[in-house]
């Protein structure tokens, strides 16, 4: 059988695409190299999958994916945060907002979120193949002739839509398979790499913090001694290095900037204090432990890991007497708490990424149709071309939005 529009990838921007061109009359096939569709969705959002973002104005939301946000106008003008909302309470999935303006299931399931599009797809008479690994593309003429897979199958269609996804959780099926594909097709595709993602560091005794949760600290990018840009949340020590929210927010410019050389991280545990607040509470606790050993003082300023750490780099006697503390000391305890220095070695892998920066250049998009300027019965969507966004459901919006173009041109 001939398909209208044959769709690679079954996660959420092909899902989308196959379902919304096969709601519109398409004969529809799609195909999933996993054993299964939604692999990479259902680990999205700690498992609650985070389906998207609540900024309903469009040109605030367009600012949140930097130079390239303009790209996304007419995706998200047809298909936005409140139609992916709107989208998903009509299939009973009841949605809450939560910190950032983050959009959940209310039940915190991502399964539900899955099981909602495949019933989507089932309903359209979508013919899902799963187990379907892409072998080859054959294109002649700036058309896509037919795709033939590892099983010696091969399958043709009037057109088609690629929506692999990028090279972050290859272990989902993200592995970039669609990148030489297109290469040969004549595409341009601008470097993959790493965005949200954890970072590696060059000190060593940083595996003696792992675990270590930080709450309400400000942790700043420097650059040859220069602040580049701070932000306040959430970050958690990991055996190499850091992650959590504010790390993985800041990881792109991180990854950015060290192709240019070292790059530092200074976290401020105290944020809420400046220097000399600061000073004036250390110098209350030690008044108040003036008795105690230095090492057995400190509780109450830092969590219990920490403080191993700080007393090292403090190089302060861990046996001495708090009221035999030096006014320097004190100053260098200080500077520590105000100003923890880690040098950045590298970002982690793509295994570990949330998305991929980088794919098809954008000029070679029609961004109303999502359709390929280089071959003319190809369609393109989500991770696979070269835009992306922060956490906080920015990410999935593009799948949605992209996805949905594909499937409204039928």
């Amino acid at each position: 059988m001939k398909h209208d529009l044959m769709v690679i990838g079954g996660g959420p921007a092909g899902m989308m695409a196959a379902g919304r061109a096969a709601e519109n009359g398409a004969r529809v096939l799609l195909l999933e190299k996993r054993g299964k569709l939604g692999v990479k969705l259902s680990i999205t959002g700690k498992g609650r999958c985070n389906i998207t973002n609540a900024e309903f104005d469009n040109r605030k939301l367009i600012k949140k994916y930097g130079s390239n946000g303009n790209f996304l106008f007419p995706p998200f003008h047809k298909f936005g945060p409140q139609e992916v909302i709107n989208f998903f309470e009509k299939r009973n999935i009841k949605t809450k907002i939560e910190r950032g303006n983050r959009v959940f299931p209310v039940s915190n399931k991502s399964s539900a979120v899955i099981e909602a599009l495949i019933k989507y797809l089932k309903q359209n008479n979508v013919t899902i193949k799963t187990n379907a690994t892409v072998k080859s593309i054959v294109c002649e003429d700036n058309k896509i002739k037919k795709v033939a897979l590892q099983s010696g199958e091969e399958f043709m269609s009037d057109k088609y839509a690629i929506c692999t996804g990028g090279q972050a959780y290859p272990q989902t099926g993200s592995t970039g398979d669609a990148y030489n594909w297109l290469e040969k097709m004549g595409h341009k595709i601008i470097s993959p790499e790493q965005a949200l993602v954890p970072v590696i560091v060059a000190e060593r005794w940083v595996k003696e913090l792992e675990g270590l949760s930080l709450k309400n600290v400000d942790i700043s990018i420097y650059k040859k001694e220069k602040k580049v840009e701070s932000e306040f949340g959430e970050a958690i020590f990991t055996d190499n290095g850091m992650s959590g929210p504010v790390i993985i927010e800041m990881s792109k410019k991180i990854g950015q900037l060290l192709k240019d050389g070292e790059v530092e991280l200074q976290i401020d545990y105290k944020p809420a204090l400046n220097f000399t607040e600061l000073d004036q509470r250390i110098q209350k606790d030690f008044k108040k432990y003036s008795n105690k050993l230095f090492k057995n003082s400190l509780q109450a300023l830092m969590p219990r890991l920490l403080i191993p750490v700080i007393i090292n780099l403090s190089k302060i006697n861990p046996d001495k007497k708090v009221n035999a503390i030096t006014k320097k000391e004190r100053k260098t305890l200080i500077h520590l708490l105000k100003s923890f220095k880690l040098q950045v070695k590298a970002l982690a892998g793509f295994d570990r990424a949330i998305v991929t920066s980088g794919g098809v250049d954008l000029k070679e998009i029609d961004p109303r149709t999502m359709q390929s300027k280089i071959i003319t019965n190809l369609y393109l969507a989500g991770e696979i071309i070269n835009i992306d966004g922060p956490t906080g459901g920015y990410n999935l919006q593009i799948c949605w939005s992209t996805g949905y173009c594909v499937g409204d041109n039928f």
